[in-house]
């Protein structure tokens, strides 16, 4: 892997943080008002509201955003801003699923005019480029806001909607500011395979590894940082009370499903992992009532839930399980197969996790198979993982094989990395 490093100095000062609030009353109003472990996450919005918009003064504002973009009372920002004299917020753009979350997978809501507000809220998805910067010129907007809740893995859309909408900004010469929010499963370390950069796909633009354990601030840095031709004017509102071991409970902020199928946090957990059962013919969990904790096909019995608790991986054991997908593979019908029950979360590592039930499963049902195009593929960032799982190689042999790029990476990472 070749990962150019620019000099730090420049991607830091093309990323300015709104500073934090001055230290003693504001930081003791926050930790008196936490709840649980005596401190509270303000995010990006928070703290851009509580500084009374001023980074947006005199703009004209669009903003990138879905139904994760709330208040902590779980009111949509949009209605919060489109509200206040003191934003002209003039457009909305959507990324897939869509800015009021109404479509499935692969899907987006196109053009219309907000029934709530009446901005006009334009579609972004699978859009880039000039395309999409042509987009932004005739919303007519000069500010670009960015504000989604991510799931912490390579192959979740909404980050390379974060790259491709910085890329568009530039091109049409737009101001792009990022509100944070939390990595639900931390931001601890990166984990799994990098991406190779001939798979580069919208499940992956660059090459960053498949657990990438950053914000989006810190990956819009990133970005900015390694991979944009040209940087954007990049600034990033940062949250406070947030820290790297945090899972996405310790905030103390509502959960609101990124996509139809990231129900809960629970399913953020796993699913950096177990997203690679897309890649086969098995049911990855879509149309049940736990979306890739529940894994399974026609055929499958006890044995795979069976020999996968036998590998004793941290943190997690498998109970053999039988559901009915009400859409997606297998629609209506009864599968076998096992739920996943994370018990540490903490010891658990869902990217090895995942490639280890991928072997075992291969192993215990004859009718396992890779989808015909592939998409395990491009899932994981090159064809290593599918041919080193079909020559018969162990989970632990498949994970060692891209170490020497995971480190690589992690190099990378560790300059953009903005939270303790």
């Amino acid at each position: 892997m070749r990962l150019s490093r620019r000099g730090l100095l420049a991607a830091t000062a093309a990323a300015v943080a709104l500073p934090a609030p001055a230290a003693s009353a504001a930081t003791a109003a926050t930790a008196a008002t936490a709840t649980g472990g005596g401190r509270r996450t303000r995010t990006g919005f928070e703290r851009l509201e509580a500084d009374g918009y001023a980074l947006l003064d005199g703009r004209r504002v669009g903003i990138v955003t879905n139904p994760t973009g709330v208040t902590r009372d779980v009111r949509h920002i949009v209605d919060v801003m489109h509200a206040d004299p003191r934003v002209n917020l003039v457009a909305v753009f959507g990324p897939e699923h869509g800015f009021r979350g109404t479509a499935q997978a692969g899907g987006s809501e196109g053009r219309y005019d907000d029934p709530a507000t009446g901005l006009p809220v334009y579609d972004t998805y699978l859009k880039s480029g000039k395309a999409l910067a042509d987009i932004f010129t005739a919303s007519g907007v000069d500010t670009i806001v960015f504000d989604i809740q991510d799931a912490g893995a390579r192959f979740y859309t909404y980050i390379w909607t974060l790259y491709d909408c910085m890329e568009a900004a530039q091109l049409a010469g737009k101001r792009f500011v990022v509100l944070d929010r939390p990595n639900p499963v931390t931001g601890r370390s990166a984990q799994g395979p990098v991406l190779h950069k001939e798979f580069a796909t919208f499940v992956g633009r660059q090459p960053i590894s498949q657990a990438h354990g950053m914000t989006v601030a810190e990956l819009a840095r990133l970005f900015n940082g390694e991979f944009l031709a040209t940087p954007v004017a990049l600034e990033t509102v940062l949250m406070t009370g947030w820290k790297r071991s945090d899972f996405f409970d310790a905030s103390g902020l509502p959960w609101v499903p990124p996509s139809p199928n990231m129900p809960t946090p629970d399913t953020a957990l796993v699913y950096s992992g177990t997203c690679l059962f897309e890649g086969t013919n098995l049911s990855e969990g879509r149309g049940s009532t736990r979306p890739f904790e529940l894994l399974g096909a026609e055929g499958i019995d006890g044995r795979w839930a069976a020999k996968a608790e036998r590998l004793d991986l941290p943190g997690a054991h498998f109970r053999e399980a039988y559901f009915a997908p009400t859409f997606s593979k297998f629609q209506g019908k009864t599968v076998g197969g096992l739920q996943i029950h994370v018990h540490d979360r903490t010891a658990y590592d869902p990217v090895r996790t995942g490639v280890a039930l991928l072997v075992t499963a291969k192993k215990v049902w004859s009718g396992f198979a890779w989808r015909p195009d592939n998409w395990i593929d491009t899932l994981t960032g090159s064809t290593r993982v599918r041919t080193m799982i079909d020559a018969g190689a162990t989970a632990d042999e498949v994970v060692a094989a891209w170490q020497d790029e995971l480190a690589a990476f992690r190099r990378v990472r560790k300059g953009y990395l903005v939270y303790r």
